[in-house]
């Protein structure tokens, strides 16, 4: 179904808007702020020797609690993702571990 608003069509408005903010999120892909606002993906490489212990987002900053390796850890990658009430802008910030 289309409804006219004046000379501009709905669809295409709507079409307008998810277009302009899917180039917006894709510009700023990377940036803690934008992967949560818009959608998207990070990456996080924790430095060396570095546990993933817990995440969560405060506002627009991402924030990770750490730990120590301990020699029996071994290095992983985990996958943190955002699943909107509607779907549309889902973020998924990657945050992998490493050992030297």
């Amino acid at each position: 179904m289309r409804i006219l608003k004046g000379e501009r069509d709905i669809e295409e408005e709507n079409f307008r808007f998810i277009s302009s903010r899917s180039l917006v999120a894709s510009t700023l892909t990377g940036c803690q702020g934008a992967t949560k606002s818009f959608g998207g993906s990070m990456t996080l490489n924790l430095e060396p020797n570095q546990k993933l212990e817990e995440i969560t987002w405060k506002d627009d900053s991402l924030w990770y609690l750490t730990r120590p390796m301990t020699d029996d850890d071994i290095a992983e990658i985990h996958t943190f993702q955002q699943s909107s009430e509607w779907g549309v802008f889902e973020g998924t910030v990657t945050i992998v571990e490493s050992k030297k």
